[in-house]
C-alpha cells in the first residue's frame, strides 16, 4: 500500500508533443493487436513492445532508464500472487484432492445430463473463485471431458458451459481473475469489498450465463433421460474411484485444510496488515513444507510467462502513461460524457467489454487504470468506476473465442482431444449473446449500488 500511495502522489506528467503520443500509442496498439491475432506469443508480444518504447523514451528524452523501474515497484505485489497461488495449486492438485472432489461430483449428480450440466456450473464458478481461473480450467476440462467419454455425453455443451461460467466466478474474489487483482491493487480496494460488491453479481450473471447456455443446448444433450438409461449410467459411475489418484490421505488432508486457510487469509489480509501476495506465498511455502514432494517440479510450474507478459505490458503503459496519452484520453472522455456518472460508468462498461473480448481483458484492464485514476476525483466518484471496470473486464471475454484465457483452453481441449471444431459463428451467437446481457445488467447494477450507497468508500 506504501508503493501505491507513493505512485499516486507522484508530482503529474508533463504531455509531450502530440507526434509523441501517437508514436507510442501506435506502438502499444500494435502490441495488443500482436496479442489478439496471435501472430506472436502475448509475452514476445509484450516484451518486443516494451524494448521498443524503452528505447524510444530514452532516446526521446522522455525518462532516464532507472524510471522503468517505477513503472514495475508498484505492481510486484501481482508477481507474488501469480507465484504463490501457481505453486499451491499444483501441490493440491498432486494430492489428488481436485479428482476426488470431481469423482464425487460425478456420484452425486448420478450421471443425468441436466444435474451434472447445473453442478459443473456451480462448481465452476466455486473453482474460480477459489484457485484462478487458469488452474480452474485446466482442471476442469480435464474433468469434463473424462465425464463425456465415460458417459457418452457430447462434450462441446458441457465443456463451452464451464468456460462461460468460468469468467462469472472471475470477478468474485479479489484473487478469482487477473483483472481483479490488477485493479483492486491500483485502486485500493480491500478482499471483503469484492463479496459486497461484485460477488452478488458474480451471482447473478451467473444465472444469466446457466440459462442462456440451458437454452442455447437444448437440443445437444439428454436433457430427460428414463429410469433405463438413468440405471446405465449408474452402474457405470459404480466404477469410478474417487482414490484413484490419491497416494496419501493425510497428504490430502494437509493439501485441504493449506488452501482453505489460504483462503480465509486472503479474506482477512487488510485486518492482519499483510499483503495478498504474503499470503499466496505463505499458503505456498505451507504446501511445499507439509504437503509437497518435488519442490523443484511445483516452481518450475508457475507461470512465469504470464508474470514476464505482465512485466512487458506495465513498462508499455509506463512509457505511453509518460507521455501524457492516457491523461489525454482520460480528458476526452470527461469531455464527451460531460463528467456525468451516468454516461460515463456505460461508456466505461461497454468499451472495456468489447475491448476485452477482442484483446485480453489483462492489456484492456492495464490501459484503463491510470485513465479511470485521472477521470475520478472532484464530483466523479471513484468506486462505482473500479467496479464497472473490473465486471466487463472479465464479462467481457464471453464475447469472442479469444476474449478469455477460459474460452482459450475449452476450445483447444475440444480442438485436440475430441477433434470437435467451434467456429467464431457458433461461439459469437452463445457468447456474445450473454455478454450483451451481463455488460448492461453489470452496468444497471452498479448504477443502483451507488444510487443506494451500498458501495463501500474506498
Amino acid at each position: 500500500m506504501l508503493l501505491l500511495a507513493v505512485s499516486l502522489e507522484e508530482t503529474p506528467v508533463e504531455p509531450a508533443s502530440a507526434w509523441i503520443m501517437l508514436l507510442f500509442a501506435a506502438v502499444m496498439m500494435a502490441t495488443y493487436v500482436g496479442v489478439a491475432i496471435e501472430r506472436f506469443h502475448k509475452t514476445v508480444a509484450a516484451l518486443c513492445g516494451a524494448a521498443v518504447l524503452v528505447v524510444l523514451g530514452i532516446a526521446l528524452g522522455l525518462f532516464d532508464y532507472p524510471k522503468i523501474y517505477d513503472f514495475l515497484k508498484e505492481d510486484l505485489n501481482i508477481f507474488g500472487v501469480i507465484i504463490g497461488t501457481g505453486i499451491l495449486v499444483d501441490v493440491v492438485g498432486k494430492s489428488g484432492l481436485f479428482h476426488f472432489l470431481s469423482m464425487w461430483i460425478v456420484r452425486f449428480t448420478g450421471g443425468q445430463a441436466s444435474k451434472l450440466f447445473l453442478t459443473l456450473c456451480l462448481v465452476t464458478f466455486l473453482f474460480v473463485s477459489v484457485l484462478t481461473i487458469v488452474p480452474a480450467m485446466l482442471i476442469l476440462s480435464s474433468l469434463v471431458l473424462v465425464i463425456c467419454r465415460s458417459l457418452n455425453y457430447k462434450p462441446m455443451p458441457l465443456l463451452l458451459s464451464v468456460a462461460i461460467c468460468a469468467n462469472s466466478g472471475a470477478i468474485a474474489t479479489f484473487a478469482s481473475g487477473l483483472p481483479n487483482i490488477m485493479v483492486g491493487t491500483a485502486a485500493g480496494i480491500p478482499y471483503l469489498h469484492f463479496l459486497q460488491v461484485s460477488l452478488p453479481y458474480a451471482v447473478i450473471s451467473l444465472v444469466i450465463a446457466v440459462i442462456g447456455l440451458r437454452f442455447f443446448f437444448r437440443n445437444d444433450l439428454p436433457w430427460k433421460q428414463n429410469d433405463e438409461q438413468l440405471a446405465a449410467l449408474q452402474e457405470q459411475i459404480d466404477t469410478f474411484d474417487p482414490w484413484a489418484l490419491v497416494e496419501d490421505r493425510k497428504v490430502l488432508l494437509r493439501s485441504a485444510v493449506i488452501l482453505t486457510l489460504t483462503v480465509i487469509g486472503f479474506a482477512l489480509a487488510q485486518q492482519l496488515g499483510v499483503g495478498m501476495d504474503f499470503v499466496a506465498m505463505v499458503g505456498a511455502t505451507a504446501a511445499l513444507l507439509f504437503a509437497g514432494k518435488g519442490v523443484e517440479d511445483a516452481i518450475h510450474k508457475v507461470n512465469w510467462t504470464v508474470i514476464l507478459f505482465f512485466m512487458g505490458l506495465f513498462v508499455i503503459i509506463g512509457c505511453v502513461k509518460q507521455t501524457g496519452a492516457l491523461a489525454w484520453v482520460a480528458e476526452q472522455v470527461i469531455e464527451v460524457s460531460g463528467n456525468r456518472l451516468e454516461l460515463l460508468l456505460p461508456l466505461l462498461g461497454g468499451f472495456s467489454a468489447v475491448a476485452s473480448s477482442i484483446v485480453d481483458n489483462i492489456p484492456v484492464a492495464a490501459t484503463l487504470i491510470p485513465i479511470v485514476q485521472d477521470i475520478s476525483g472532484g464530483s466523479v466518484p471513484a468506486e462505482p468506476l473500479w467496479w464497472v471496470l473490473i465486471i466487463c473486464c472479465n464479462l467481457g471475454g464471453n464475447g469472442t473465442p479469444i476474449g478469455s484465457i477460459s474460452c482459450v483452453i475449452a476450445i483447444y481441449a475440444l480442438k485436440r482431444e475430441a477433434g470437435v471444431h467451434v467456429g467464431w459463428g457458433t461461439f459469437l451467437k452463445l457468447g456474445g449473446a450473454i455478454m450483451v446481457i451481463q455488460v448492461i445488467g453489470a452496468i444497471a447494477y452498479v448504477m443502483m449500488f451507488h444510487h443506494f450507497g451500498w458501495i463501500p468508500s474506498l
